[in-house]
């Protein structure tokens, strides 16, 4: 199958390199060194969007935000009909509906793929997905080509694009709370004189165990630079999460505060992981 594949980010590239081993591949970066390993893989490179995505009956994009899908995708009307578009991009509901509205305008076939889980799941087909859109044989056909990336468990179709965006957003609201729980874990047994090991290891069986096996080595090597999910990355999902509800949600806006605090400090790139360092 002809694909294109615009955004090969952390996340992207992991995706794109799952296609190239069954598809015709064509990527697309803003940034064109990011292309490299999936080049390297079997990809060809297209110098932009409009050349990646001529000829090609099926567009994935996985971009940084609602925003940037706009500059790439709709502003410029990138797509034309009969192309079947499925975006992985972390969206909120509002922007699914309006990027749907988009597609049925122009005839593009729009399906919504967002994925829950960092790198070493996506390297090893184990994400969690979502596909949404109100198109049932549009969202047979992106299950198809997404199936490479996903658990088979955790692979859902729901009936709009809309959920989910939504879906995700949830994912990312429990991960968040629960990185900032574990947090005030290490803070409150530092304060009681337990090494974070120890704090680590009494976790076990409570409901922060999950981030505590997840985030343990980098919490005791106090390393933060192999980002498998940035943190640039979950303050622009809670951002989102925050322009959904009109219900305040204190402790995802106490997650934001400290990522925030580690964005000025000019640790956005790092990764989520950051959030557990001692406090500097």
């Amino acid at each position: 199958m002809k694909i294109a594949f615009l955004g090969t980010g952390l996340m992207g590239t992991e995706l794109a390199l799952h296609l190239v081993k069954e598809h015709d591949v064509v990527v697309w970066n803003r940034t064109s060194e990011r292309t490299e390993r999936v080049v390297a893989a079997g990809a060809s490179v297209a110098s932009s969007v409009a050349a990646a995505v001529a000829g090609r009956p099926v567009v994935v994009t996985s971009l940084f935000g609602p925003d940037t899908v706009r500059e790439v995708i709709t502003s410029p009307d990138a797509l034309g009909a009969d192309v079947l578009w499925i975006d992985s991009t972390t969206v909120s509901p509002e922007d699914a509906d309006e990027f749907a509205a988009w597609a049925e305008a122009r005839g593009v076939r729009y399906v919504h793929t967002p994925v829950v889980g960092t790198i070493g799941p996506a390297r090893n087909g184990a994400l969690g997905v979502y596909v949404g859109g109100t198109d049932a044989a549009a969202r047979a056909e992106a299950e198809d080509i997404v199936r490479p990336w996903a658990d088979p468990v955790r692979l859902k179709q729901v009936d709009s694009a809309a959920k989910a965006a939504g879906a995700k957003l949830l994912a990312n609201l429990a991960l968040a709370v629960s990185l900032q729980g574990l947090a005030e874990a290490l803070r409150l047994g530092k304060a009681e004189g337990f090494t974070a090991e120890e704090v680590l290891d009494l976790l076990e069986y409570t409901g922060l165990a999950f981030p505590a096996k997840m985030k343990r080595a980098q919490v005791l090597s106090g390393e933060f630079d192999d980002a498998h999910f940035t943190a640039d990355a979950l303050a622009k999902d809670i951002r989102l999460m925050l322009r959904s509800t009109p219900d305040p949600l204190p402790a995802t806006t106490a997650a934001l505060e400290a990522l925030t605090r580690e964005q000025r400090a000019g640790r956005g790139a790092s990764d989520i992981s950051v959030l557990l360092a001692p406090e500097r």
